[in-house]
C-alpha cells in the first residue's frame, strides 16, 4: 500500500492559478484507503474549490490509477469532459499522477505528496516510479518525476552530461528524463515553469513520520494500534 496525504488547500489552490474549469480524478485503491483521493474527499475538493471560484466540469473515481489501462478506461465516458477542461487535479498518490500525465495530454495537477512509509512496496507494471519524497513536484514537470525519470536526480533542470536527449549514464538506451520533461512541458505550452527555481528537497520528509512508526503500517506487532491514513 503507498500511502498519501493531501497537499495544503491553499498550494492546491495556487498550482491551479489562471484556471478556471477542473476536471477532478480520484483513485478506489490506496488513495480511497488513506482518505485522501476516494469518492468522499473528490466530492469534498469539488466543493472547496467551487468556494475558490472553480469551475468543476466533473469528476471521476478510477479503480487504480497506477494502472494506465485503468485511467484510459475511466476516463473514456468523461472525454468531453476533460477536453472542455483547463486541467486535471488527480488526488492520489505520485505513481497515479505520473500514469494520467502519460495517457492523458492535459495539465495534470497532483493534489497529494507520497509519504515514505520505509522499505518497498509491491511493484506495478510502467515505468512509473515514485521516490516518496513527502513534496510532490509534478506539478513543476509536465507529471514526469524529476527524481525517478533523472538518474541523478537533479530538480532544476539537466546535467551536462546529457547529449541528443540521452542520458550520459545510458546513452543508447536511456531518455534523459529532463529532456523528457522539456518536450512534455513544450507540448502543454508550460514551458515557463522551465524558470522556476525549485527550492532543495527537505530529506526529512523522505523518512516515515514518528506517528506512522507506531502503527501497523510500520510492523507488524504494532496491530494492536490504530492505523494511521492521513
Amino acid at each position: 500500500m503507498i500511502i498519501s496525504e493531501q497537499k495544503p488547500l491553499p498550494e492546491i489552490v495556487e498550482s491551479l492559478e489562471g484556471e478556471q474549469r477542473i476536471f477532478i480524478l480520484g483513485c478506489k485503491g490506496c488513495a480511497e484507503a488513506c482518505h485522501t483521493g476516494g469518492e468522499t474527499e473528490v466530492l469534498e475538493m469539488k466543493g472547496k474549490l467551487e468556494e475558490e471560484g472553480k469551475k468543476i466540469v466533473g469528476y471521476a473515481i478510477a479503480d487504480f490509477l497506477c494502472d494506465k489501462a485503468l485511467v484510459k478506461f475511466s476516463l473514456k465516458a468523461h472525454e468531453k469532459e476533460i477536453i472542455d477542461a483547463d486541467s486535471i487535479l488527480v488526488m492520489t498518490c505520485g505513481i497515479g499522477v505520473q500514469a494520467t500525465a502519460k495517457v492523458v495530454d492535459k495539465i495534470i495537477h497532483p493534489a497529494c505528496n507520497t509519504i515514505n512509509v520505509g522499505g518497498a512496496r509491491g511493484e506495478w507494471r510502467g515505468e512509473e516510479r515514485c521516490f516518496e519524497c513527502g513534496e510532490c513536484l509534478l506539478d513543476y514537470t509536465g507529471g514526469i518525476c524529476p527524481l525517478t525519470a533523472c538518474t541523478k536526480s537533479l530538480i532544476n533542470g539537466p546535467c551536462g552530461g546529457a547529449k541528443n536527449g540521452m542520458c550520459e549514464f545510458e546513452p543508447e538506451t536511456r531518455d534523459c528524463g529532463w529532456h523528457l520533461i522539456y518536450e512534455k512541458l513544450k507540448k502543454l505550452g508550460q514551458l515557463d515553469k522551465m524558470s522556476i527555481i525549485i527550492s532543495p528537497k527537505d530529506n526529512s520528509k523522505m523518512r516515515p513520520p514518528a506517528d506512522m512508526r507506531k502503527t501497523i503500517l510500520w510492523a507488524l506487532e504494532r496491530e494492536g494500534e490504530e492505523v494511521a491514513t492521513k
